[in-house]
């Protein structure tokens, strides 16, 4: 019998039992939803972006970013900064949150991170990448590991070189976004350099973008024969494609959708979860992008996403749900 593509992945010390992850989000993979991640499948849960800088400099909204979800056995905090100071800094407060992993962020192409040297700003200088890696890793036996993109641009791919100086320096695993910071989230992900990078590193190589469905998944596991997947838009107001994604790996059979009511009860736990650590104002606002995505092409959705504008308080939130859940049923 043919080995199953949903398998244990060991990275460092860290063993985990599958290989399916929950990419970190900036806005998205907060506590509350990784929380809901976990418990529909993911192996491990990655946080948003959480900034260096703002970490050793205490920021009251930045450290509660790291805490974990009860539901989460296994989470990663990922970072970001452009300079080895401030990772030096914020190690000891990262590791007082005692991650799993910590993962170093040389992706992100959002403008105001770029200019701070960080995110895919890192890809223009592999050497800083190692350095960040060698400081990060100082002192503990915590995992770091680096996730990257192809390059700057269609003229610097230099993900090898990146990948394997990162190595070098020290990390236990790397995941390739396959698209450069010029790309975006735009076009196509080439998972071309993620089957490159499997078979020149010696530690698990990790693969994202373009991963919206169990099938997806299926075949970049097949076709480039990563480690482990990172599902990241695809997961979003869907954390059920974990387990589906795992039913169709181990059985090779699609799983039954999710009902209509398994997902509204999904995100109103995901609220109701949110509650314990934010005001209702602030969870019942966080709340609505979600739902968004949880309702996406249901129809009658709509009226929902705009009576949701209104919503505030932990009472409407719950009777907006579940009059869309009992018109629509």
């Amino acid at each position: 019998m043919a080995e199953s593509l949903y398998r244990p992945v060991g990275i460092g010390k860290l063993l985990l039992p599958g290989n399916l992850f929950l990419a970190p989000l900036a806005g998205f993979t907060d506590r509350a939803f990784r929380g809901v991640a976990a418990e529909w499948g993911a192996d491990l849960t990655y946080t948003e972006m959480i900034s260096c800088e703002a970490v050793f400099r205490d920021n009251a909204k930045t450290l509660p970013m790291m805490e974990r979800d009860p539901r989460e056995e296994r989470y990663a905090i990922q970072l970001f900064t452009g300079t080895v100071e401030a990772a030096e800094k914020s190690l000891e407060r990262v590791l007082s949150f005692q991650p799993s992993l910590i993962d170093l962020n040389c992706g992100c192409p959002v403008p105001k991170i770029i200019k701070s040297g960080a995110g895919s700003a890192l890809m223009k200088t592999p050497d800083r990448i190692a350095s960040l890696v060698k400081v990060l890793s100082v002192g503990h036996d915590t995992p770091v590991t680096v996730k990257i993109r192809t390059g700057w641009d269609a003229w610097s791919l230099n993900y090898r070189e990146a990948a394997e100086k990162a190595v070098e320096a020290g990390a236990a695993a790397v995941t390739i976004h396959g698209r450069t910071r010029s790309q975006g989230y735009g076009g196509k992900a080439d998972w071309q350099p993620l089957r490159e990078l499997v078979e020149a590193l010696p530690v698990p190589v990790f693969g994202s973008g373009d991963l919206f469905t169990p099938d997806d998944a299926r075949r970049m596991l097949e076709e480039t024969g990563c480690a482990g997947i990172m599902f990241a838009r695809g997961a979003i107001g869907n954390p059920f494609i974990f387990r589906n994604t795992r039913h169709l790996l181990e059985t090779g059979e699609e799983a039954p959708p999710q009902s209509l009511t398994i997902k509204m009860e999904t995100a109103l736990s995901q609220y109701i979860s949110s509650l314990s650590y934010l005001s209702e104002q602030r969870a019942s606002k966080e709340i609505r992008k979600h739902l968004c995505a949880y309702t996406k092409g249901i129809p009658g959705s709509s009226a929902l996403r705009n009576d949701l504008v209104h919503g505030e308080t932990r009472s409407e939130i719950e009777k907006l749900i579940r009059d869309f859940l009992a018109n629509s049923l």
